[in-house]
């Protein structure tokens, strides 16, 4: 009696088996994708990808970042296996770009750069926190701090933090909301709007130019002791008038835009200097203008991403800078030429 129970149940149970498998849906002569066809590019794999590119080197472009070179080294792996071929190469101790390399890395910057923007322009909180401006230091020293107190005082809701670079900050990744640059007024992907031109000007102390005289011609610099900068040089102003002359060339050198504006406060010489900063020096008589002024190639220009013109706090701070550059006085003319 047990052995026939067995075998029923195990009959039953085949039967059940049986039934369960003519059940299942035929398996289709269609090739069934693998998972590796469903696999997204590597997002992170490209930032170390370029990353590593900049630095030329692993271990910098790990830091950075933030992460492990062994970590680097596996994303950038990661990639090369997606793509089935090698995009960097070790050269002793620096890391080259192959072909397929140095083809990918601009379109994977200009990617990343979108994408980035895009999700920054979606955040819901752009609008909160402080104003985040970006700008050259010797600007905010001389020009934009004196300035900056009105701005406070007439918008006491808004707090203002400034970043000096000398490069245009990126404004994605450092949270900037606008910025005050110098140049010819084209940065791509970003809206810009001039304030006021830039002049070079002759300044020495007060007492030096009552001494020495103005000076118009080449001939004019020699009862002076020059002051030099690489950025404010006096070809600039000699070749504007025309002249070409041998001209005494000693006198200190600096490389820093307010350093020869304080020595020629201090009457060790005569300086090319920029408007924008001794404008406020000449006006309370520290320094007095010594001849005319010339015309720089660039300006001073609002910058920001589009999208960050319908923001409160930087419309506000727009319509402010643009007002105190308006009312921003344009050299003197000396030896009656004008320079409208």
């Amino acid at each position: 009696m047990a052995a026939s129970k067995i075998k029923q149940g195990t009959a039953e149970a085949a039967a059940r088996t049986a039934t369960s498998v003519d059940q299942l849906p035929k398996r289709s002569n269609v090739r069934t994708p693998s998972r590796t066809a469903y696999r997204r590019a590597p997002l992170a794999s490209l930032r170390v990808f370029v990353a590593v590119a900049d630095h030329k080197s692993f271990t910098r472009g790990a830091d950075a970042l933030g992460i492990t070179t062994s970590a680097a080294s596996l994303q950038v792996q990661a990639l090369e296996e997606y793509l089935r071929v090698p995009v960097l190469r070790r050269n002793g101790r620096l890391v080259e770009l192959t072909q397929v390399g140095a083809r990918l890395r601009p379109k994977v910057e200009q990617a990343l750069a979108d994408l980035e923007r895009a999700i920054d322009e979606a955040r819901a909180d752009r609008g909160s926190g402080p104003l985040r401006v970006t700008t050259l230091a010797f600007f905010l020293a001389q020009w934009l701090l004196p300035r900056l107190p009105k701005f406070t005082t007439q918008h006491a809701s808004i707090d203002v933090q400034i970043h000096t670079s000398v490069g245009l900050a990126d404004f994605v990744s450092t949270g900037m909301d606008a910025g005050i640059r110098l140049g010819s007024g084209s940065w791509p992907r970003l809206h810009s709007q001039e304030l006021f031109d830039e002049w070079l000007v002759p300044v020495c102390a007060p007492a030096l130019l009552r001494r020495h005289g103005p000076i118009v011609e080449a001939d004019d610099l020699k009862r002076y002791k020059l002051l030099h900068s690489p950025h404010e040089p006096w070809t600039a102003w000699l070749l504007e008038g025309g002249l070409d002359e041998e001209w005494l060339s000693a006198g200190a050198a600096f490389d820093d835009a307010i350093s020869i504006v304080r020595a020629a406060e201090a009457g060790q010489g005569l300086a090319l200097a920029m408007w924008s900063l001794v404008a406020d020096d000449v006006a309370i008589g520290r320094l007095a203008v010594a001849g005319r002024a010339v015309l720089s190639a660039r300006a001073y220009y609002f910058v920001c991403p589009p999208a960050h013109l319908t923001i409160d706090k930087v419309a506000t701070f727009r319509e402010w800078l643009a007002s105190e550059s308006r009312s921003f006085p344009k050299p003197p003319i000396i030896g009656g030429v004008s320079v409208d």
